[in-house]
């Protein structure tokens, strides 16, 4: 159950880092926020991310097997990663609709499945 809960999190706090990380590069969509100068952009994009540590820091505390949780920091940092591509990838294509799903971005994407085995992998 911690392991749902870990990875659940991980999921809210990967849209708020999407979020703040390239959300505002889609501002052009809403005009009353293209007149923000980079600091205030920094500030926006540091809002939001305010957010992201909110359910990152809990995620990472319920996961890790050194506060009782299933996983060691190096299977964290590797559910992290692949939570955070695909959320990355569903807000691209799906909210931002900046960019298509090509057949190269799959093809990487098996190579990241392959490294998640090896990392889970007890040798």
């Amino acid at each position: 159950m911690k392991a749902l809960y870990c990875i659940g999190l991980l999921i809210v706090s990967n849209t708020f880092m999407t979020l703040a990380w390239y959300g505002h590069l889609q501002l052009k969509q809403y005009p009353f926020l293209t007149k923000l100068s980079l600091l205030g952009i920094i500030g926006l994009s540091w809002g939001v991310a305010f957010f992201e540590y909110l359910f990152q820091v809990p995620a990472n505390r319920i996961g890790s097997n050194e506060t009782g949780g299933p996983f060691s920091l190096f299977e964290l940092k590797t559910i992290q990663e692949a939570v955070s591509l695909t959320v990355f990838t569903l807000m691209t294509v799906f909210l931002f609709k900046s960019d298509k799903l090509a057949w190269n971005h799959i093809v990487g994407f098996l190579f990241m499945v392959v490294a998640v085995f090896f990392i889970f992998k007890k040798w």
